[in-house]
């Protein structure tokens, strides 16, 4: 592995300053929000901040990424809860070791990826997932908090059946309650379209402490936050049971693969925009140690934080030193001032959570898909489904089942075409596309436009049959297009052989084009190449083409 910090060799002092600013501006909105998202994984509200302490620090010595900042995530806290909650039982005590166990293992798990080189796992999750999920997150999250908002709790358990008890509790509605949560609402989503540089969440947070303390919310029955330990936590390694390793282990998988690509979506945005490249191994085992810390200082698992690494950006972060900065800003923060955040109403937490997943909800990205394809659209609205009624993990897991399905299926019926020329420009295209283009007599061109395998290799001879069967004129020669086949396996070289000697058994001769050397060698190995001559390989179809019709013409 590289050195630790790397940024830190060609650190420009020019940076010193707009670094220090947007360290300050990111602790700004992330203790606002790391407070609001503990509620959401079912922890006091200092937990968050514990868990904004270490992850900044530890991403700062050993990510790639100028601007991400590693925190407390919506969509993570959603796992984490999903995990946890069922296996805690309502004790609090035993909530918060579990989370943070289940931290360190999904740091545990996210080191090992990055030690095995998996950061290609960053394109697992398919777009269409990603997008039902965020939408189906953001659902959960705003039905979630609609008790709050109203100054009643609703259990937790699917979207529908929280629908359900919200109707059924709507007479328990507190005015004064509502009155605040609904003032917040207003205030975020007015700050958001005015000024959307401005840091909403420290705005609603600390006029909600005003308003409490001048107006005594607490006389008037608006629940408060109450009192957060003062002071920064010792380390610790949580406990656990022989009965939660598995669940827990469980649990982290799915908690490492969305939380790194989730991280890994938003660092790959912003490197883009300012031109530099990031290592995914290496991202890794960045967000792998910063979990570990998060546990380690019993708080509960992070991931990349768009809303705070957006603020960093926009207050000119040219280097990981903003996470430096935020870390220590929210240290002060446990130090000094926790005696503040007491008098913050509840219900302003759930109107930042539910502003925060108002601005996960992606209509225009499903709306897209279904337009270009309905296959994939279905994969989204399938997870969006699965999130929001059997949970997230299950979700996510039928989803990427799904995903699969919709991958073998696509695999073992691929594209292919037949070719014919173009007589101004001489080239070969799909006969069925591209107009202008005719067939040549006596010779039939098929492109495989995907590797040959196991899983296809029986569609494959049935199209051959066909495309030869269908041929306007009889068939001399038979030219396989390989440019499109990146792969071939055992199986599908097999095929490959069966095909052709059943169509030199009618005198048909066979030629191959534009080969990869994985393809070539494997027909090589298979003796393909002897049986059909390697005289019938030929780099481009152009020169197999003038070959093959040259061999037709009689003598």
């Amino acid at each position: 592995m590289r050195s630790l910090a790397p940024w830190i060799r060609g650190y420009r002092p020019e940076w010193l300053g707009p670094d220090v600013l947007a360290g300050v501006s990111v602790a700004a909105v992330a203790i606002p929000i790391a407070i609001a998202y503990s509620k959401l994984a079912g922890v006091p509200p200092v937990y968050g901040l514990y868990a904004s302490l270490l992850p900044p620090i530890a991403y700062a010595l050993l990510g790639t990424s100028r601007q991400l900042i590693l925190a407390p995530d919506s969509a993570t806290c959603a796992i984490v809860a999903a995990v946890v909650l069922p296996l805690a039982g309502g004790d609090l005590g035993r909530t918060v070791t579990l989370t943070a166990a289940l931290s360190m293992i999904t740091g545990v798990l996210c080191i090992a990826g990055g030690v095995a080189r998996l950061g290609f796992l960053t394109n697992f999750l398919a777009r269409p997932i990603l997008v039902g999920y965020l939408n189906g997150i953001a659902l959960s999250i705003i039905v979630g908090q609609l008790g709050s908002l109203c100054g009643f709790t609703l259990e937790r358990g699917g979207i529908f059946r929280q629908l359900w008890q919200f109707g059924s509790s709507l007479g328990m509605t507190h005015g004064p309650t509502i009155g605040v949560g609904l003032v917040t609402l207003a205030l975020l989503f007015v700050l958001g379209r005015i000024a959307p540089k401005a840091p909403g969440p420290l705005v609603a947070v600390t006029l909600g402490i005003v308003a409490s303390q001048a107006f005594r919310f607490a006389e008037h029955g608006i629940a408060l936050v109450g009192a957060i330990p003062a002071g920064l936590p010792t380390p610790w390694i949580p406990p656990i049971a022989a009965g939660d390793w598995s669940p827990l282990a469980m649990g982290a998988i799915g908690l490492a693969l969305i939380s790194y690509n989730s991280a890994m979506v938003t660092a790959r945005g912003f490197a883009v925009k300012n031109r530099y490249d990031l290592d995914p191994n290496r991202e890794f085992i960045a967000l792998g140690v910063a979990n570990i810390g998060a546990g380690l200082l019993r708080g509960y698992a992070v991931s990349g934080a768009d809303s705070r690494t957006a603020v960093n950006d926009a207050m000119g972060g040219k280097s990981q030193l903003t996470g430096l900065v935020a870390a220590g800003v929210i240290a002060l923060t446990l130090l000094f001032l926790t005696g503040a955040l007491e008098a913050l109403p509840v219900v302003v937490l759930a109107a930042v959570l539910i502003k925060a997943a108002a601005g996960l909800i992606d209509v225009k990205s499903l709306a897209t898909l279904r337009r270009v394809s309905r296959p994939e659209f279905r994969v989204g609205l399938l997870t969006l489904l699965g999130v929001v009624t059997l949970g997230v993990l299950p979700g996510v897991v039928i989803a990427i089942g799904c995903a699969m399905l919709l991958l073998l299926y696509r695999t073992a019926s691929p594209h292919d075409a037949v070719l014919g020329r173009v007589a101004e420009t001489g080239e070969f295209h799909d006969l069925a596309r591209a107009i202008g283009a005719q067939p040549i007599p006596g010779l039939v061109l098929y492109r495989l436009d995907a590797p040959l395998l196991f899983i296809n290799a029986d569609h494959f001879k049935t199209r051959v049959r066909e495309v030869v069967a269908a041929a306007p004129t009889p068939t001399r020669s038979f030219l396989l297009v390989a440019e499109s086949m990146p792969l071939i396996d055992t199986t599908g070289a097999a095929t490959l052989a069966d095909t052709c000697a059943e169509l030199a058994a009618t005198g048909i001769t066979v030629a191959v084009a534009g080969a990869h050397g994985p393809v070539r060698g494997m027909l090589d190995r298979i003796g393909f190449t002897e049986r059909i001559g390697a005289r019938h390989f030929y780099p481009t179809v152009a020169v197999a083409v003038a070959a093959l019709s040259a061999e037709s013409e009689p003598s």
